[in-house]
């Protein structure tokens, strides 16, 4: 979907990016995590001509992006920012409908398209649609910068720090809303952030940057499990790798199916990461959890020891 073939990037003669080699695929959420200063962040923008390369190309759906019309290629590619850049004085429906207006579709289509993203996000249509942005949270905003991103229905969603300016819940929340997006469309979404445990949560293809170069990219386990170099260890932070490792996995991984406890425990989902039903264990002081489906239907149980015993298959292949 998006490729970067020996990209570089300088600023006062000093590489950025250096000679980037990266793919990626239609329908992955790609993630590239660093250190500020890493180059993530200037490479999200080359891939939009936000800021053009000066050396190498870049393809975006096999044609090389310098052909295509800047504001054409922008178009096709929905952007979502820190600040989220609302307009002030425009309705939150209006905001929405910035790239659709200039597309020119019809106003009954737009105004269609707003309410079916508010409530993809969580927002209420009739409460929010004639809000201004000054009248919204800050996690409520950010939503709108997301729904404005995906209006025009885009190939690629690039998303720059989206979420560091959250609070812990409402970044946790809408974190879910991007995987569930993410995962009912298969859309294309690229993904810079310093927050690891967000870059594990996230990432199908995990990108670890430093001084403008790859330094290792694969699977979250792939990087957690087989580091390459002790800067992958250090940046992961090789005291916390059984925990991460964890948060990757689900309940379904652990269950002992049809294997049901009775009483007043309160079950796991089968879609909790281990990581979750790690701290229910604690909390509970029980040696054994109940677990149901998502939608609430007996399956079976987990027991503390297999948890604390998972170590998962080595998938590192599958790279």
């Amino acid at each position: 979907m998006i490729a970067f073939e020996g990209v570089s990037k300088y600023y006062q003669g000093r590489p950025a990016v250096a000679d980037l080699q990266l793919t990626c695929r239609e329908g992955e959420f790609t993630v590239l995590v660093g250190t500020s200063g890493s180059g993530k962040s200037t490479t999200l923008k080359m891939a939009n001509r936000l800021v053009e390369c000066d050396s190498g190309v870049i393809r975006f759906a096999g044609a090389d992006i310098r052909q295509l019309d800047p504001l054409q290629l922008r178009r096709r590619m929905g952007y979502v920012i820190q600040s989220t850049g609302l307009f002030p004085h425009w309705t939150v429906a209006r905001n929405i409908a910035t790239v659709p207006e200039l597309l020119k579709w019809p106003g009954r289509q737009i105004a269609r398209r707003v309410d079916e993203l508010l409530e993809l996000l969580g927002l209420d249509p009739e409460a929010f649609r004639d809000r201004y942005p000054h009248q919204l949270s800050g996690g409520q905003q950010q939503r709108v910068g997301v729904a404005r991103a995906l209006a025009a229905d885009p190939q690629v969603l690039l998303m720059d720090e989206p979420f560091g300016a959250l609070d812990p819940v409402n970044r946790g929340m809408l974190q879910q809303e991007i995987q569930r997006i993410q995962r009912r469309d298969g859309r294309t979404i690229v993904l810079v952030t310093h927050d690891v445990d967000e870059a594990l949560l996230l990432a199908d293809r995990l990108v670890l940057m430093d001084g403008g170069r790859i330094v290792q990219q694969g699977s979250p386990q792939t990087l957690l499990m087989h580091p390459q170099s002790p800067l992958v260890t250090d940046f992961f932070g090789q005291r916390e790798t059984g925990l991460r490792l964890l948060a990757l996995r689900q309940v379904r991984d652990c269950l002992r199916r049809g294997e049901w406890l009775e009483g007043c425990r309160q079950p796991l989902l089968e879609s909790d990461s281990l990581k979750s039903a790690l701290s229910q264990f604690i909390a509970s002081g029980c040696q054994a959890l109940p677990v149901v489906s998502d939608d609430g239907a007996p399956l079976g149980s987990v027991r503390l020891e297999d948890v604390l015993n998972y170590q998962g298959d080595d998938d590192a292949a599958a790279d």
